[in-house]
């Protein structure tokens, strides 16, 4: 009796302790008593950690769209793209058939240095069997990933002359760069092509060497392709906009309720910026994300060069990362982030409604904003106009293009996305160099003899619609003839890619791209000044 009536007692004072708390204190008073609770007195049994990590991720939810929160295992992967390096063997690959199919080696890394080649089939690691047994490409990774100095045994399957042979390698793991500049050539004589797929710790690095490759093979002009990238570090960002615009320029600036204006200004890496006179076409689209519109933003702000393409994502809000001693993080929106004329480039959202925000692209392509320029409303109350030219440009949701082109949908047919869906276009490339390798790389010696020289015939397609049939692929001759242009187009690229590097994908590529085949028609008009100019 006297053991209740000291638990009644104890509960009687928690419960009055717990009203003065939460009606003097902070919140976070409420949420730790609730813990506690839960902890102590829960009927069944509970993972406190998951408990916590699903009220912060409920917090979260109830913020802007772009504040998360990972686990330890989340932020390594999260982290790994963007500082720049990883220890692993050194090479590209691609699932066929549950089979790793090597596509590169990284050049001066550990699988070269053994002798592994583009072709070959790694069926084990460390006597685990990796072939045939349905593995999670993230299972495998982890395998052949390791710390540096570290070694892997591995099994491979090598295809030479018809005659298939198995070949085992013991492979030191190294530092493997992770490379932001998927290509940079030139396009003709005097207009060059850089293509980023990220804002990385070396970003700025890789285009600085990319420029002055360039630039000794005659560039005087430069098409900058964003379409795509996502973004990654602001930093990266102003490094880049510093070889493109005068030495100290405000590239961006981000302010919030708890963060004062920060000023980001450029800065050359080597003096003087590389390419700060010349025409400029920045290439972006609906994906091109957070730094690809600080970049294109300020570019378009100095009236520096022309954007060409479709609105960019409309991504403006600054995360700052928040690590918790377990390796798990948390990125909080801290700031907005603005154009050097003010622009705040974040697009609309509700705190809370990350749905109605993941719509935001099905609502574009609905509205027609995607195929009509029409379509794109502006708002008055945030034009401004351009600090050299005095042109009107808009904010309140990504950066609008000087040129728009349309996204053009006729070759996507239904019939193409099966066919992609299941692989097969992949499958039938590496089926076709396993047979043609050497024969393509002694007919042709560089990818530009590949590009101007190499055809997709009648019979390669025949075999991949066979393909299709054999998964179940029901072959429909309307939308094959309509989208047979783009099968072309990707069989040949993959091809490239695969006999030279990633480079000679995008230089077959992009002779089918509108916004690039736009972005270089108008680097090489008088339409480019008059477009600078204001002019229509």
């Amino acid at each position: 009796m006297k053991s209740k009536f000291t638990l009644y007692f104890i509960l009687f004072f928690v419960g009055i302790c717990a009203l003065t708390l939460t009606a003097q204190y902070p919140a976070e008073y409420k949420l730790r008593m609730a813990e506690a609770a839960i902890n102590q007195l829960y009927v069944d049994t509970i993972d406190e950690n998951k408990l916590v990590e699903d009220a912060i991720r409920g917090m979260i939810e109830q913020l802007d769209p772009h504040s998360s929160y990972s686990t330890p295992e989340e932020t390594r992967e999260l982290n790994e793209p963007l500082e720049g390096n990883f220890s692993g063997i050194g090479i590209s690959f691609n699932m066929n058939q549950d089979t790793l199919y090597v596509i590169q080696t990284i050049a001066g890394g550990p699988s070269e240095k053994v002798g592994l080649l583009p072709g070959d089939r790694i069926i084990a690691v460390n006597d685990s069997a990796i072939a045939g047994v349905k593995m999670k490409n993230s299972d495998i990774m982890k395998r052949l990933r390791g710390p540096k100095g570290t070694n892997v045994n591995i099994t491979v399957l090598r295809v030479d002359n018809a005659r298939p042979d198995t070949i085992n390698f013991r492979i030191t793991r190294d530092d493997i760069p992770i490379y932001s500049v998927d290509a940079a050539y030139m396009v003709d004589d005097k207009t060059g092509y850089v293509r980023l797929n990220k804002f990385a710790a070396d970003t700025a690095k890789e285009f600085a060497e990319a420029v002055k490759k360039l630039k000794k093979q005659g560039m005087s002009q430069l098409i900058l392709d964003l379409t795509d990238n996502g973004g990654g570090y602001l930093n990266a960002a102003v490094e880049i906009l510093g070889e493109l615009l005068d030495p100290f320029s405000l590239a961006v600036y981000t302010e919030g309720r708890a963060s004062d204006r920060h000023d980001n200004y450029t800065l050359p890496s080597g003096g003087a910026p590389l390419f700060d006179k010349g025409k400029l076409v920045v290439m972006a689209n609906q994906y091109s994300a957070s730094a690809s519109e600080i970049t294109s933003g300020a570019i378009q702000d100095y009236d520096r060069g022309l954007i060409v393409g479709r609105r960019t994502f409309g991504k403006g809000l600054v995360q700052r990362p928040i690590p918790f001693p377990d390796g798990s993080m948390m990125r909080l929106t801290v700031a907005h982030y603005y154009t050097p004329t003010g622009r705040d480039i974040q697009k609309p959202y509700e705190k809370g409604n990350q749905k109605k925000y993941n719509e935001d692209m099905l609502n574009r392509f609905n509205s027609g904003e995607l195929m009509h320029p029409d379509s794109v409303k502006f708002i008055d109350s945030l034009k401004v106009e351009t600090l050299k030219n005095r042109r009107s440009i808009y904010g309140g949701g990504g950066i609008y293009p000087d040129r728009f082109v349309p996204l053009d949908t006729t070759e996507y047919t239904k019939y193409y996305r099966n066919i992609m869906a299941k692989g097969l276009i992949n499958r039938y490339v590496i089926s076709y160099v396993d047979e043609n390798r050497k024969e393509l790389k002694k007919k042709f010696k560089t990818d530009d003899d590949f590009n101007r020289g190499f055809s997709v015939s009648k019979d390669m397609l025949d075999q991949l619609v066979k393909l299709g049939e054999d998964e179940k692929v029901e072959f429909n001759t309307d939308e094959f003839e309509k989208s047979k242009p783009l099968f072309e187009m990707v069989i040949k690229a993959l091809i490239a890619r695969d006999i030279y590097d990633n480079r000679s994908y995008f230089k077959v590529f992009n002779e089918h791209d509108p916004i690039f085949k736009e972005a270089l028609k108008l680097i090489n008009s008088d339409q480019y000044d008059s477009l600078l100019k204001g002019s229509k």
